[in-house]
């Protein structure tokens, strides 16, 4: 083709290649391998020694690709819109869109003047990667036979997604981008917002409700298993910290030091916004009006490899911009240019910084960077403090101006006016209630009676609303019970599900007046159901039955209008459930019990017989012959604190793949005191012992005993070694 958008099509011979190094580049490794002492606990953790900063950096990524480097390289296919050049073509406009959305030319400028301290960590960071692929060439990376210091800056927060898009969907960036130059900007709606479970818990714990007088922090990220892994970091210029590093990532994401502890839940603040710009063609340009002028749309050239089997095909897309940001689609007949927060120093920098930070005030400077796009934060530390911010980066607006939706792009009133200052957006410190939880839900009933005051706010902060596993924490939390750290990991793990109060009495009464024949057909699983306690368990037939039928009431919720509003939240679900009549709830019961009786044979069932553990050697060929465990938890888009989203998968039984990954529970006294558990085990090695040997206690919710100081790590040691040694 030879137009505009696509220039260049043709093909490349794949070539499989290992990276040659330098010989003053391996001499530069093995120096700072010998500077690093990594200690593999009974458990398989990594705890990382080094005397400086940069030497544990090396060590850590060194250990992250002995346990998984298949995961470092997925997430660069993925930061740096590369995954066409592993996968094909099914990816072409996820790379689209995130080659617009971030620019490599800029992360290399960052790189360059970053201060030295800093680069040498993200120098660390690169030569921990390349050192193990120097020294296992039987590895063969898809793609990156070598990484660059500056990848980190691609990468800079640990979200699960870390690209905020402004709720445009991928459908409209592909029509924007694979149409002919003459049809860009033609009329396009946008198709309904995605529902997803988007899931994460924090708990933070004062003194004044702590068993111990300590104050605690309990941390449960909802994501797909194995996506972190666990570690310790210390170093000789004050870095002590443990907890959950992201795969190809050098700080830790969720964790704690010695003094204090943090845990980050995606945030559903408005942090990015659309603009929608009139544009016109002239003489072969393109322009935006702006203030009543006309300005030229910028351009940039996107490169995209294409796997076809053992070659490539090269496709260039012209990509376009406005001052407010890259062009990710259209509507009515207007561009849309997304202005967000998407990859910025800053942001790797607060990253590292609230690391070290020991004292709130430090850990209040870090993230006063205000460069965290994705994530609120709960805090606590080992001075009684606890804290929440939803949120980190947020644009100061006008308020009277809907931003939940494209605003108009040709007038400044629409501009950003600088960011809100830390103590701004919304926050609580030291509540009087002595708790604090975010389960993804609205901070203004994060903390009782001390939550902050929503009319203090402008909209745009928190435009959303409560879900059910917030009910369930605040029940959990809203008392004067002193807490101890088991408690507290007991609280977190509390098996009920508070979306069914509000969906069982809706069927009780539908099933209450229903004809006598309905009844009598009705009336062994309803009553079942009337005698459940709303608690799941492995050996209940209730749980089995209300999950099925819940999932395919959920599936009747109205269509979400933001992507803010995106989330099963409670207003949704009453709105439901004033919309849909008796007769339609039935049908829906009925149609469960159909499909349980088409799959298993009878509905009848226990719930652990169906919802199963299972780790594959390969992490997706899940087998109803091969061994697996029952599991009593579900989803928590029921309002479960816990979370174990399960699906069949290509079986009959359904087998877990999202939901409870790290998590830890944390006291901050004299002496760190924490517990932790993660999903099946720390090593992605079938043949060892550390493979699933966390899977019992992982359902359960028995956590094991954090090794913090090094007395204890030395104790339960496994293997000492230095990387590559």
């Amino acid at each position: 083709m030879t137009n505009k958008l696509f220039l260049a099509f043709f093909l490349l011979p794949f070539f499989s290649f290992s990276q040659k190094y330098a010989t003053t580049e391996t001499s530069r490794f093995e120096q700072e391998a010998r500077s690093v002492t990594i200690i593999r606990d009974n458990w398989g953790v990594p705890h990382i020694y080094g005397k400086t900063d940069a030497a544990v950096v090396f060590g850590l990524m060194y250990t992250q690709c002995e346990d998984n480097f298949k995961g470092i390289e997925q997430n660069y296919l993925y930061q740096l819109g590369k995954q066409t050049e592993a996968a094909g073509e099914k990816n072409l406009y996820t790379d689209v869109q995130l080659q617009l959305i971030a620019d490599t030319t800029d992360a290399i400028k960052d790189y360059k003047a970053s201060p030295l301290w800093f680069r040498k960590l993200m120098d660390a960071f690169a030569d921990g990667i390349n050192y193990y692929l120097y020294k296992h060439p039987e590895v063969k990376p898809l793609v990156f036979q070598h990484f660059e210091p500056w990848f980190a800056l691609m990468f800079t927060d640990g979200s699960v997604s870390a690209t905020v898009t402004g709720g445009i969907s991928l459908n409209e960036t592909s029509k924007f981008y694979g149409a002919e130059p003459e049809t860009l900007g033609a009329v396009y709606k946008s198709d309904n917002i995605d529902e997803r479970e988007i899931g994460s818990n924090g708990f933070a714990i004062a003194p004044a409700r702590s068993a111990s007088g300590n104050a605690m922090l309990y941390i449960n990220p909802h994501v797909p298993f194995y996506f972190r892994s666990e570690v310790q970091l210390v170093s000789d210029e004050g870095l002590n910290v443990y907890g959950a590093v992201t795969w190809g990532q050098f700080f830790v994401y969720q964790g704690f030091n010695q003094h204090c502890g943090w845990m980050h839940t995606s945030s559903n603040a408005d942090v990015g916004d659309l603009y929608a710009e009139k544009v016109t063609k002239k003489d072969g340009q393109w322009f935006y009006e702006y203030n009543g002028q006309l300005k030229p749309v910028s351009t940039r050239k996107l490169i995209l490899k294409i796997r076809k089997g053992d070659q490539f095909e090269q496709k260039e897309i012209t990509g376009y911009f406005t001052h407010h940001g890259p062009i990710l689609g259209s509507r009515d007949g207007k561009w849309l240019a997304l202005k967000a927060n998407n990859r910025s120093y800053n942001a790797l920098l607060e990253s590292w910084l609230i690391t070290k930070a020991n004292t709130f005030a430090e850990y209040k400077k870090a993230m006063g960077l205000l460069s965290n796009a994705t994530n609120n934060t709960v805090y606590a530390d080992d001075r009684g403090n606890i804290a929440f911010w939803y949120g980190n980066f947020m644009p100061n607006r006008d308020a009277k101006l809907d931003w939940t939706l494209p605003v108009d792009g040709s007038t400044p009133a629409t501009e950003w006016r600088g960011l809100h200052s830390l103590d701004e957006i919304v926050h609580v410190y030291n509540p009087a209630t002595g708790w604090i939880e975010n389960c993804n839900s609205t901070p203004f009933t994060s903390s009782g009676i001390s939550s902050p005051d929503k009319t203090q706010y402008p909209a745009y902060m928190a435009p959303d609303g409560q879900n059910f596993r917030a009910v369930n924490a605040i029940k959990l939390l809203d008392n004067n019970q002193k807490l101890s750290i088991d408690e507290l990991i007991s609280k977190g793990y509390d098996h009920y599900l508070t979306a069914f109060d509000v969906l069982l009495p809706p069927l009780f009464n539908a099933y209450n007046t229903a004809e006598d024949s309905i009844r009598q057909k009705l009336a062994e699983p309803i009553k079942v159901l009337q005698q459940w306690d709303r608690n799941t368990a492995a050996n209940s037939v209730a749980s089995t039955l209300a999950v099925e039928w819940g999932t395919l009431m959920l599936r009747e919720l109205p269509a979400a209008k933001t992507a803010e509003a995106g989330t099963y939240q409670t207003e949704r679900v009453n709105i439901m459930l004033k919309n849909i009549s008796n007769k339609q709830i039935l049908e829906l019961f009925g149609k469960a019990l159909s499909n349980l009786q088409q799959l298993y044979g009878n509905w009848q069932i226990n719930w652990g017989d169906i919802n199963r553990y299972q780790r594959p050697a390969n992490g997706i060929s899940f087998n109803d012959s091969l061994p697996s465990l029952p599991v009593g938890l579900t989803s928590s888009a029921f309002g479960q604190l816990p979370s174990f989203v399960s699906r069949t998968m290509n079986t009959k039984k359904r087998y877990g793949y999202s939901g409870n990954s790290f998590i830890a529970a944390v006291e901050f006294g004299s002496r760190i005191k924490a517990k932790t558990v993660i999903t099946g085990g720390q090593s992605f090695d079938p043949a060892s012992k550390n493979f699933t040997d966390q899977a019992g206690i992982y359902i359960e919710g028995k956590f094991k005993d954090v090794l913090f100081y090094k007395e204890d790590v030395l104790k339960h040691a496994e293997k000492t070694y230095h990387p590559g040694y």
